[in-house]
């Protein structure tokens, strides 16, 4: 499963999707050597950007072309994030003004909680990203 849009930051990190419908999303995350802090765990930046972009995707999963622009967010952490990660997203509440609310969090590879999130997004339309190809052919039309 991919991404609706090209996020340069996601690719950077290593975020794959893989759910992002009826309001829920999953994202898998293995951290590398240089996304750890200083104990030697999973810094807590990269856990952010992570709840951000899984509450982002469940938020948009119920609108297809929308990309979810972040109003604010709160994060607790619970414990060290370390391994392979598990996000999960969940839409709480969605307006007619394109308003979501939404909540997601982190687990480790034993199942434990790690970090969990709420947050507020904006929903904006967005052309559907196209096929390398089609791109291509729209560009060298130009």
């Amino acid at each position: 499963m991919s991404f609706e849009a090209d996020i340069p930051f996601v690719s950077e990190l290593g975020f794959t999707l893989h759910k992002r419908a009826d309001g829920e999303s999953e994202l898998h995350y293995t951290p590398r050597s240089e996304h750890l802090n200083s104990f030697g765990v999973t810094h807590g930046g990269a856990l952010m950007a992570l709840l951000d972009v899984t509450m982002a995707q469940a938020a948009c999963s119920v609108v297809p072309s929308t990309g979810g622009v972040t109003i604010e967010m709160k994060t607790s952490f619970m414990l060290p994030a370390r391994g392979a990660l598990v996000a999960k997203g969940q839409l709480l509440h969605k307006t007619h003004g394109g308003m979501a609310y939404v909540e997601g969090a982190v687990y480790d590879a034993q199942g434990l909680l790690c970090c969990k999130a709420s947050g507020t997004f904006k929903l904006k339309h967005r052309e559907p990203l196209k096929a390398p190809a089609a791109a291509a052919s729209e560009a060298a039309q130009g």
